[in-house]
């Protein structure tokens, strides 16, 4: 576990840069899905998995990636983002986010990609790889969300403990006779004809999630959990998704992970992770020895924390000099 960095390997994230090309792809009558790629067209294909669900990327994602070697793909998952219609929840499913992926590689005609998800990410990078296991090479994945009710209600009651201002914003919104069902009542607000109170129930359901993601307070990644569109995103989608149990069965993905046991992967992992806690990367390591685990001593939940974007990085270049070899 944590295999020592090499000093002359890199660890600080890529300069920004612009994709090459992008577009909206038609998934059904409903969903129209962003797609970019960014990078070398003849590199090696990495697909990037956002986390929420429902948060969708940004161009600062694009960075973890060396530009010269990888082929970056990003897109934003139903109701996400840039993806319309934003904040949908009908055919919004995690089978339908895998057949999406699916549908993204043959349309880009890549025959397989190293698959790379942080938090709700690392769920679907699971999901998408038991699935398809012979259109992966590697799998990279951050802060480990497994979608199971202990961790949907460690979400909603279990942070209060170490973030109890929070919750208490959090909770306010609902009256307390409401409270012993904050996703229900949540997701009532979420769901009003009333677009004033849609988005006044996402805003403090997405600002809960942004104060409790960083080790030390970011008000910088409040703030980006409070823009009004990101929110809207966020919490409905998010909330969809846990009444329904991610639409996965309960430790299904430890269960499958016999399907992926050869593929290389690295876990990355916050010692101080209050979104996701270590616990379940842990469990997610014992079913899985053979992926490299590595635990950021200094980090909670943030892909932006400096330990855990150096893992990130280091990770992406290890599997680039392998690649090389």
């Amino acid at each position: 576990m944590n295999p020592p960095l090499d000093p002359a390997q890199r660890t600080e994230i890529y300069p920004h840069l612009e994709p090459f090309v992008s577009g909206h792809l038609a998934l059904d009558s409903v969903h129209q899905m962003y797609w970019e790629v960014s990078g070398n067209p003849q590199g090696v294909p990495v697909l990037f998995l956002h986390g929420g669900p429902g948060a969708g990327a940004s161009p600062s994602h694009r960075r973890f990636f060396d530009p010269d070697f990888y082929r970056i793909v990003i897109f934003d998952q139903r109701g996400s983002s840039r993806s319309r219609p934003l904040g949908e929840t009908q055919n919004n499913t995690t089978q339908h986010l895998i057949a999406d992926i699916e549908r993204l590689r043959e349309h880009l005609q890549v025959e397989k990609w190293i698959i790379f998800g942080g938090s709700w990410g690392s769920t679907l990078a699971l999901a998408y790889a038991q699935a398809h296991p012979q259109c992966c090479s590697a799998l990279v994945l951050r802060g480990i969300f497994l979608s199971r009710q202990s961790e949907i209600d460690w979400f909603l009651y279990g942070m209060r403990a170490f973030f109890p201002e929070a919750w208490h914003a959090f909770s306010v919104l609902i009256p307390k006779q409401e409270r012993h069902d904050l996703l229900g009542a949540y997701t009532r607000r979420l769901d009003d004809p009333d677009p004033q109170l849609r988005v006044e129930a996402a805003r403090h359901w997405s600002t809960y999630e942004g104060s409790c993601s960083t080790l030390l307070a970011s008000t910088s990644t409040v703030a980006h959990y409070a823009d009004d569109r990101v929110a809207l995103g966020l919490a409905r989608i998010e909330a969809h998704y846990f009444a329904n149990g991610s639409f996965l069965e309960e430790d299904q993905l430890i269960a499958g992970i016999d399907r992926i046991r050869d593929l290389p992967c690295t876990i990355v992992q916050g010692r101080y992770d209050m979104i996701c806690p270590i616990r379940t990367a842990d469990e997610l390591h014992h079913a899985w020895p053979e992926a490299e685990y590595v635990v950021v001593p200094d980090a909670g939940h943030s892909a932006w924390e400096p330990g855990i974007s150096a893992q990130l990085v280091a990770a992406m270049e290890r599997l680039k000099n392998a690649t090389a070899k």
